[in-house]
């Protein structure tokens, strides 16, 4: 089964560069996050943290 996808998809031109864009895009989203997580404000993460522990202001017994 193996050999018929490899052996079909080498047929097709071009198809080498989807492999390389889509690690690509992956590795950027990382990098992304990885910086947005290191960068973020100590405030904005504490803030966020507690939103779980709140009692919402709606909520009934």
């Amino acid at each position: 089964m193996l050999r018929y996808i490899k052996d079909h998809m080498a047929s097709i031109a071009g198809i080498e560069i989807y492999p390389i864009i889509s690690l690509s895009i992956f590795f950027l989203f990382f990098v992304g996050l990885f910086w947005w997580v290191f960068t973020a404000r100590k405030e904005y993460i504490e803030n966020v943290k507690q939103i779980p522990l709140e009692p919402e202001e709606n909520e009934q017994l």
